[in-house]
């Protein structure tokens, strides 16, 4: 029995030291965001869904581009496209329910149908009545719905690796696009793409309830660096300060719990028929995307009408962020083509 008792003891003090060196303290809302918003960051009360963060950038009179990130992303992601973009457009992008500066909302309401709310509120707000929508991931299948519930209002379609539809299975998904061109990158070597991992761990984990009962205090340092380096394919983009970014943005007063919310089962992917979308899209992705694989690009391929692509070699989930100088300078193209029919 002392035995027992002994081991007993020393489980229990193996768990409660175990969560004293696993936890990690919130960062005070002002604090984050005094660190990472800009001159350009504005601030708008939406009530039950929160003081959304967004900018609005460029020249307000040329043509507007509407950029949403991707899950536990921020606009952050697309500060080198906007650098790019914005002498000759003007670019919108949006720290979504739950994610960046704008973080915890009191509905706690993150489903797909918030979000295009959301959306919609702030093109309202900025005055923007036509523009082009483009999204990375979870942003891309956003951008696409949106695309669904408002036509009248989208010029052109953009997706990033986008989520939201089925592989199919034919020649497609291994064809370059329709220029041609990628990234101009070398393969990434054997060692990064075993620093990469399979997948994004962090996305399993907060599926599983035993995780979620105690993650909203555990310190999330290395599930973000491991998340990183799955979404990109060469490990050398994966910065301290990238890194920084991710973890300081998670660790914001409020967001572990909106990211609990987001995982939670209730929040099923609403459909939608994308072979109605009339628009003009360009489809672009990073060729080894472990996240989403580039096989799911030959979907949007076949059901979009008006469709042309960018695909990338040696690039990973996140082409803005990875290579930024290509991908941008083939949205230019691309909107440069819609403007001009």
């Amino acid at each position: 029995m002392k035995i027992l008792k002994f081991l007993g003891l020393t489980l229990v003090g193996l768990i409660l030291l175990t969560g004293l060196l696993l936890y990690k303290g919130d960062i005070p809302k002002d604090v984050v965001d005094a660190r990472y918003s800009s001159p350009d960051s504005q601030f708008t009360d939406m009530g039950d869904q929160g003081r959304i963060h967004f900018r609005d950038e460029g020249n307000r009179r040329h043509f507007p581009v509407v950029l949403l990130h991707g899950a536990n992303a921020s606009l952050h992601t697309f500060e080198p496209w906007v650098k790019a973009l914005k002498s000759d457009y003007r670019v919108i992008t949006i720290d979504l329910p739950g994610h960046g500066l704008t973080g915890a909302v009191p509905s706690a309401d993150y489903s797909t149908q918030a979000m295009l709310t959301v959306i919609k509120r702030i093109t309202e707000h900025v005055g923007v009545n036509e523009f082009a929508i483009g999204g990375n991931s979870m942003g891309g299948g956003l951008a696409w719905r949106y695309t669904l519930a408002h036509p009248e209002q989208i010029k052109a379609l953009i997706l990033i690796n986008a989520s939201g539809t089925r592989a199919k299975n034919d020649a497609k998904s291994n064809q370059k696009s329709d220029s041609g061109s990628d990234s101009g990158s070398d393969p990434a070597s054997d060692r990064e793409r075993t620093n990469r991992g399979n997948s994004v761990l962090g996305f399993s984990l907060l599926r599983q309830p035993w995780f979620r009962a105690f993650a909203e205090r555990l310190d999330p340092y290395y599930l973000i660096v491991q998340g990183l380096k799955a979404s990109h394919y060469r490990a050398i983009v994966v910065d301290e300060t990238l890194i920084m970014r991710y973890y300081d943005l998670t660790l914001r007063e409020g967001t572990r719990r909106a990211i609990l919310d987001r995982f939670k089962p209730k929040y099923v992917e609403e459909g939608g028929d994308i072979s109605q979308i009339t628009a003009p899209a360009l489809i672009m992705w990073g060729m080894e995307d472990a996240v989403i694989p580039f096989a799911y690009a030959s979907g949007f391929e076949s059901a979009l009408p008006h469709a042309s692509t960018a695909y990338y070699k040696g690039v990973g989930h996140i082409p803005m962020e990875e290579n930024p100088e290509k991908s941008v300078e083939d949205l230019i193209k691309f909107l440069e083509t819609v403007q001009g029919e």
